[in-house]
């Protein structure tokens, strides 16, 4: 299980949304996109990061962007976690960590000394024919919605 490189094709996937859409990876193409993977709903730095893009998708959207993130959570855990926090973007449901494995961010974890296998926070910007442009692996979940507009200013 590697990750895809800046320049690659997305790696082909099956999904469903919070609502219980099926999505693939073609649904990714024709937009940019804002992919990201975190571990949990409604863990705090997962909280804070989902609000972040939450109060930046205006901004995002008018550079082109739509944000669709991804955690091993129910199909019920994203509805809750998008109501709760009005986030009004898609989640999609990785319940089985295929998604996970194909983009490479499941793998082993470490906290307290107690090792175990779970989703390492990763952001990849994807451009509208499904190629990566940048990847995010050391994420500001305060901040990260200004990581992702701050990289395109330089």
């Amino acid at each position: 299980m590697t990750t895809p490189s800046i320049g690659e094709c997305i790696p082909k996937f099956e999904s469903r949304t919070q609502e219980g859409q099926p999505f693939t990876d073609a649904d990714l193409k024709g937009q940019k996109t804002v992919l990201y993977f975190y571990p949990k709903d409604n863990t705090s730095g997962c909280t804070l990061e989902a609000k972040s893009l939450r109060d930046g998708r205006e901004a995002l959207a008018a550079a082109g962007f739509r944000i669709v993130g991804v955690s091993p959570d129910s199909e019920q855990s994203h509805r809750n976690f998008c109501d709760k926090h009005s986030l009004g973007f898609t989640l999609l449901a990785d319940t089985d960590h295929s998604v996970c494995e194909a983009f490479g961010v499941w793998g082993e974890k470490s906290m307290y000394g107690r090792k175990y296998m779970g989703v390492k926070r990763t952001t990849f910007i994807i451009d509208a024919e499904g190629r990566i442009e940048k990847i995010f692996d050391k994420v500001d979940t305060k901040n990260h919605f200004k990581q992702i507009m701050d990289s395109y200013a330089q």
